[in-house]
């Protein structure tokens, strides 16, 4: 990947980067240079507070796939064909291949007779430490290895972020039990044996210096036999069996869809119908990156607010009523669609749901707008100050504005006025950018026929009742008094 821009374009670089064909993954997982740390240390986690006995305020599990098969049966272009249809998902690739042991001098004399298809030559334990961690939700730090040199080096690593999906891919990664029971699904790339071996030689040839004669010489010594003893019998762990590798596009895609299943909504969707989430793509996480980093400016923070405030908008708008209408284009045609409900409004709690009424009447023109005021100290305090509704708010649908829901009290307080005010509980749409599981919890629980809109949903509150990772005091940060 290229150096980042100046500053002046950064904005648009993180952006334009975020908008292409992704091969692995988020592309967190860089190369970063230690010299004081092993490859095996990991960054200490961010302390949280503890989250609730409900499980689905815990992290969620990622979807670990094992992808496994003879050497060059296409293990990789398999891989990558999965991310790159998984790319509204973070997905990280880790390869077997990192956790080859480093030789000893002694076995760097006859390194010709080192047998690199023997489960003996990967280091096993780490690459378990290494899964664990990821399925835990913590970063780690892989190895890199030189196939020239045949050691790890030693000052570099590759870092890998916790994501929804690793793919764990190498022709041994179905031989031990503990490795197999990681995985949620596993694939076996099935190649015929000519073909693998034309594209080992010319793997090894052009990407790892070898000559062609050794390359033959270690496939007959010992890439056969270890197919033959290890890889060939693991193949009946596999879940799923993959003739003709990254060519069987129908295999493929019918793989993506079983993942997308699994994956499935986010665990609060699942307990609370009433909760959506708007799809994530790279581009909404594009956005959230930046509007969530505290080093970035206000007028920049303000445009990508503005634009996810828009999608979750426009995602709500959706889940009103509709009539079905007839008209005529201009060709004479007759066309049915639907028309808008008419009778609408919003109401934004002040002062950070003001900041979404701009977008609100980009998309309705002319919508009325109401105002309540809540005053909020800490996890207990609240008390209504200030209303200002339509007068006939109790005949029209809501949409509450707020961009973060946090405990969920003043949100609470908002819509119990709403409804005393004569607004039918399912008439009401909560419209947010971030929800803490805690805030959901208190408002569904309470409120099961209102609807709740955000795009994202964070990990929990920490003791200052703050939504962690969250992005700060967001009407501080947009309207300019966070000095």
């Amino acid at each position: 990947m290229s150096p980042v821009p100046e500053e002046t374009t950064a904005i648009d670089y993180v952006m334009e980067a975020a908008s292409g064909a992704h091969f692995s993954g988020l592309r967190v997982d860089g190369l970063l240079t230690s010299s004081s740390s092993s490859p095996r240390a990991t960054p200490t986690p961010t302390h949280f507070s503890t989250p609730t006995p409900l499980d689905s305020t815990a992290p969620k599990q990622p979807f670990v796939i094992g992808v496994s098969g003879g050497t060059a049966s296409g293990k990789t272009t398999v891989c990558d064909m999965i991310i790159q249809q998984l790319h509204d998902h973070r997905v990280v690739l880790i390869n077997q291949d990192s956790f080859y042991r480093g030789l000893t001098l002694e076995e760097m004399k006859h390194v010709h007779e080192y047998n690199f298809d023997h489960p003996d030559a990967f280091d096993t334990e780490q690459l378990l430490e290494c899964v664990e961690k990821l399925k835990s939700g913590m970063s780690v730090q892989v190895p890199i290895y030189d196939f020239k040199t045949h050691q790890r080096c030693s000052d570099s690593f590759r870092q890998v972020n916790a994501s929804d999906v690793i793919i764990l891919e190498g022709i041994l990664v179905f031989h031990d039990a503990r490795v197999r029971n990681l995985m949620s699904m596993k694939i076996f790339v099935d190649t015929d044996a000519d073909v693998r071996l034309a594209r080992r030689i010319r793997r090894d040839t052009v990407e790892r210096g070898r000559d062609i004669n050794s390359v033959l010489e270690q496939y007959a010594k010992f890439v056969k036999p270890a197919f033959d003893d290890f890889v060939l019998p693991s193949k009946k762990y596999a879940d799923v069996i993959i003739p003709r590798g990254g060519d069987n596009h129908v295999a493929i895609d019918l793989i993506v869809q079983h993942i997308r299943t699994k994956l499935g909504q986010h665990d609060l969707c699942k307990i609370y119908p009433n909760v959506y989430v708007i799809q994530s793509t790279f581009q909404i996480r594009g956005m959230h990156t930046l509007i969530r980093d505290k080093e970035i400016s206000k007028h920049d923070f303000v445009f990508y607010s503005d634009r996810l405030i828009r999608l979750v908008v426009e995602h709500g708008l959706g889940h009103l009523p509709f009539t079905e209408k007839q008209i005529v284009t201009p060709t004479g045609s007759v066309y049915t669609g639907v028309d808008f409900c008419k009778k609408l409004c919003g109401v934004s709690i002040i002062r950070s749901g003001e900041s979404m009424e701009n977008a609100l009447r980009a998309c309705c023109k002319g919508i009325k707008i109401g105002k309540i005021l809540i005053h909020r100290d800490g996890d207990n305090g609240k008390q209504l100050i200030y209303e200002k509704l339509p007068k006939d708010i109790s005949e029209r649908h809501v949409l509450l504005l707020d961009p973060v829901l946090a405990t969920g009290n003043s949100a609470n307080q908002a819509i119990e006025l709403l409804i005393q005010k004569g607004v039918p509980e399912s008439h009401i749409i909560f419209l947010n950018l971030i929800s803490a599981p805690e805030g959901i919890h208190c408002v569904c629980k309470r409120f099961p026929s209102l609807k709740i809109v955000t795009s994202e949903i964070d990990q929990s509150l920490n003791e200052e009742y703050r939504v962690i990772p969250g992005l700060g005091e967001f009407g501080d940060r947009y309207f300019g008094t966070d000095d």
